[in-house]
């Protein structure tokens, strides 16, 4: 369902328009995958993405508060740009290129990674490195209390390969199956007998009304789903309403 020239993922619509309401959404896994991650976003990434100022409630304000706190007051180890700016998991099930943009190597890649250098004199005759890693170079080293500011040397695991071709396939639902989306965001696997209950619930009269839409989510419309999931229970109406050339109709 995804449309990889455009790196959008489409996701058909069957909407009532007498009614002016999405009955469901006919998705694949890229689309389930997307909606799933919802749940594992680091907070400081949500604001990010939303921005401070549009963000309903005062987690926005958290966010400004930070961001504006002089660093005198803040604890010598704190970098404030991995509070603002989290680092998302490396995991496979963590990959949300809509809201995130593509990786294209391994997220470990992206840290730099520093120690102290400094080593103590055992009893044993021997000196030992202090073993203690950071990635904020500003970092204090809890056995000396040297800066850990000697860059390291990050290698890559052999398995990298392996992991990528396990990559292919992960995330949280299996493909090769389509799911039912709702307005309110409600996943299931589809089936031709749930598809009808549907209609029954909504009193659907009017078949002629019907019709699907094709839609597709790119990083505008994955933004504003992210936004919407806080505030509505009609998402994919108001996230296909960004499409100006999908014939779609106003919300009411």
């Amino acid at each position: 369902m995804g449309e990889p020239s455009s790196g959008k993922i489409s996701l058909k619509l069957l909407v009532d328009r007498n009614a002016k309401r999405v009955i469901f959404g006919e998705a694949g896994k890229e689309f389930v995958d997307f909606l799933f991650h919802f749940l594992s976003l680091p907070v400081g990434t949500v604001v990010k993405l939303l921005s401070k100022d549009n963000m309903v409630g005062s987690l926005g304000k958290i966010y400004e508060s930070i961001e504006a706190m002089h660093a005198n007051y803040l604890e010598p180890n704190l970098n404030k740009d991995h509070v603002l700016n989290p680092k998302i998991s490396s995991s496979p099930l963590a990959d949300t290129p809509l809201l995130l943009g593509y990786k294209t190597k391994d997220e470990l890649n992206d840290y730099v990674f520093y120690n102290c250098g400094c080593a103590t004199y055992q009893n044993d005759g021997h000196y030992r490195s202090h073993l203690s890693v950071s990635i904020d170079p500003k970092a204090k080293c809890p056995s000396c209390g040297n800066y850990m500011n000697k860059q390291m040397t990050y290698v890559k695991s052999t398995a990298t390969e392996a992991v990528k071709v396990v990559g292919k396939g992960s995330g949280y639902v299996k493909g090769l199956v389509t799911y039912m989306v709702m307005d309110n965001l409600i996943v299931k696997p589809m089936s031709t007998i749930s598809s009808i209950t549907l209609l029954s619930t909504f009193k659907v009269k009017d078949l002629s009304a019907l019709e699907t839409v094709e839609v597709f989510i790119g990083k505008e419309e994955a933004v504003e789903m992210l936004k919407a999931s806080f505030l509505t229970d009609k998402v994919l109406l108001g996230a296909s309403s960004l499409h100006s050339d999908a014939p779609f109709l106003p919300q009411s």
